[in-house]
């Protein structure tokens, strides 16, 4: 019955395309239909690695008569929140009206004009613990449309308004001085399980974003990352076998774990595990779990094509019976035998950013150039498939097939910065121009929300005018803004940093790389947004605190100037001073060759301009805010500079 999903990029959609159920994917037509029928709309939000949406789908999607009564009583919608996240958000915030316990599968009913009135998350067949069957839950909702529609309704207006003002709701203040972050670490020290590791009880997830905000810390911050990382990584949390962490777990001590795998968390805690390895405190622990997660990036979640698949499900078939966790909880010769979970193969434009990022920054700390080689595989997959002109890119696609769905502002970000961190490890300069492109048209598509429609001749917006610094180009979602429901991008960083994040990360390194002042300035007036939000509420904004942190260092940047790369893409020559570079703490560290350099000041990144060998030999050029010091061309000097 569900054709309509027949041919759909995702893959979550393309599962119940064979369910009883009448389906219409995101978009006017089912919204259309509704109105049409003047019947409300079920949207059933979920992912295809999620154990619950697996198990509603069998219990309820796939029974006959429930499917005969939703299709009888209602417009039915599936929605993939990972290639819709901005309606996934939408959706999210209203059903907190409702409900207290959020997540995924998502079962929101709204009006045909798509406002919600009632919400919850996974319904069972039969009642249970108090809860109602989902056949009772959508009997009872059938029948208050037939007999208070008025009341829906006003509930529905109700909690759209309220959701419209709270997003408007101020959470700016200063940048944060080295003081406040202080106090934001002593926050979360507070809050550190002390037997188990992690923040917090059951469930406990890693919370990527506040570890990496924690191991650019020194002292207790850091302490507390690297304590935290090995902690997870000695616990069920983390496989064993081929070094990748489990989404999250049911239990404090991070036993019974969901075993999902996300593209995301891998990615990030790489850059976690990257970043303590930098440090003297670092050690083998560390580095030998950051190429145990590089391992899983690359050798299970990469495909064919270089692209990163979204995540691992969680189940799959052990002895004949769909099992949760029966392939991860298996040794590795046992594994032999079994079919590996599944893989959520759509190509997030986003999600495979952090990935290219975190490989390019791995490399160098863990000595390991093939690192490199599969971020460039992956940043040319996405630059082929995802990308348009002027800096639209696409949110995803499956098998070369590009989705319809709108990029989201996170998209723009991520892929930006992981290009920038691409091109900084391997001394790419396109990738750099490129970045720029993106973060020049989400300052342009800010900028034209701001004016408002016929105000294209007024000069450009005050810095502190404006709402929104960064915005998507081509805006937001179309069915949710037609509709009144879109919201702004959420700052909010428990699982990835935001697409305001990303975005103000990205312009920060573009500003180091010399790309002029307008980014320094866009990056600052983003954080100085979220700056009261973010000290208020340390475990959701980590990474705006870690880019915070940056701003609140003393600008250092350091360019090696080196003969020539090997073979593996591995700076040669000077080899004694190159390695004190990837030492010496810096905002920055760039190692090129002499025609690298030359290419990234031709293309207008003016830290380059004039960064040549001395006599021949590997050269290092370290300034303090763009003044810098005669270049040196050994490394006692270079520290010599830094004391």
């Amino acid at each position: 019955m569900g054709v309509r999903l027949t041919d759909a990029v995702s893959p979550y959609l393309r599962a119940h395309a064979g369910n009883p159920v009448d389906w219409f994917p995101w978009g006017d037509a089912a919204f259309a239909e509704a109105r049409r029928r003047d019947v409300p709309v079920l949207i059933s939000i979920g992912y295809a690695t999620c154990h619950w949406c697996h198990v509603m789908a069998r219990e309820s999607f796939s029974d006959a008569l429930t499917a005969h009564e939703l299709n009888e009583l209602f417009v039915a919608i599936k929605v993939d929140r990972e290639e819709h996240p901005d309606v996934d958000a939408s959706y999210l915030a209203a059903a907190s009206a409702f409900t207290r316990e959020l997540g995924w599968p998502l079962t929101v009913f709204a009006t045909p004009g798509g406002r919600a009135f009632y919400a919850g998350t996974y319904f069972p067949p039969l009642p249970q613990r108090g809860m109602p069957s989902f056949r009772q839950v959508i009997a009872a909702v059938a029948e208050a449309w037939r007999e208070r529609r008025g009341q829906l309704e006003e509930t529905a207006s109700a909690v759209a308004s309220a959701l419209a003002e709270a997003s408007l709701a101020p959470t700016a203040g200063p940048l944060p001085g080295d003081a406040e972050l202080r106090s934001a670490v002593a926050a979360l020290v507070a809050d550190e399980d002390r037997v188990h590791g992690g923040f917090g009880r059951a469930p406990k997830f890693p919370i990527a974003p506040v570890l990496g905000f924690l191991a650019q810390r020194r002292g207790e911050g850091r302490a507390l990352a690297r304590r935290t990382l090995l902690a997870m990584a000695g616990s069920p949390l983390r496989d064993a076998v081929d070094g990748g962490f489990f989404r999250y777990a049911t239990r404090v001590d991070w036993s019974e774990p969901h075993y999902e795998r996300m593209l995301t968390d891998n990615a990030l805690l790489l850059g976690v595990a990257s970043e303590l390895a930098r440090g003297a405190s670092g050690g083998d622990e560390v580095l030998a779990v950051g190429r145990g997660i590089a391992d899983y990036l690359v050798e299970t979640l990469q495909l064919p094509g270089g692209g990163f698949a979204a995540a691992q499900d969680s189940e799959s078939m052990v002895d004949g019976v769909r099992t949760e966790g029966g392939y991860a909880t298996a040794d590795a010769e046992r594994r032999r035998t079994l079919e590996p979970p599944p893989l959520d193969e759509k190509v997030l434009t986003g999600w495979n950013g952090l990935a290219i990022g975190a490989l390019a920054r791995a490399s160098a700390p863990l000595d390991a150039p093939d690192l490199l080689g599969a971020a460039r595989r992956a940043a040319d997959f996405v630059l082929a498939g995802h990308l348009e002109s002027g800096g639209v890119v696409r949110r995803t696609s499956r098998d070369g097939i590009v989705s319809s769905a709108r990029a989201a502002l996170e998209d723009v970000g991520m892929l930006a910065d992981g290009l920038l961190d691409l091109a900084v490890a391997s001394g790419a300069a396109q990738d750099a121009v490129i970045a720029r492109t993106l973060i020049d048209a989400s300052l342009d598509a800010a900028r034209d929300a701001a004016r408002g429609p016929g105000d294209a001749g007024v000069g450009a917006t005050e810095p502190d005018a404006a709402p929104h610094v960064f915005a998507v180009p081509g805006g937001a979602d179309p069915v949710l803004a037609e509709r009144g429901l879109a919201l702004p991008t959420d700052p909010a960083e428990g699982a990835v940093p935001s697409g305001i994040t990303a975005c103000a990360s990205a312009a920060w390194k573009l500003w180091l790389l010399g790309a002029g002042e307008r980014y320094r300035a866009a990056a600052e007036r983003a954080m100085r947004q979220l700056a009261g939000a973010a000290l208020e509420r340390p475990i959701a904004f980590g990474a705006a605190l870690e880019l915070m942190t940056r701003f609140a260092a003393p600008v250092v940047q350091l360019v090696v100037v080196a003969p020539e790369r090997d073979g593996a893409g591995r700076p040669r020559g000077g080899d004694e001073l190159v390695g004190a570079a990837w030492r010496t703490e810096t905002s920055i560290t760039v190692i090129v060759t002499a025609a690298e350099a030359a290419a990234f000041a031709d293309a207008g990144f003016e830290l380059f301009a004039g960064r040549r060998l001395l006599e021949g030999r590997a050269a290092a050029y370290r300034c303090r805010e763009f003044v810098c010091a005669l270049p040196v061309a050994d490394a006692p000097s270079l520290a010599a500079l830094a004391r």
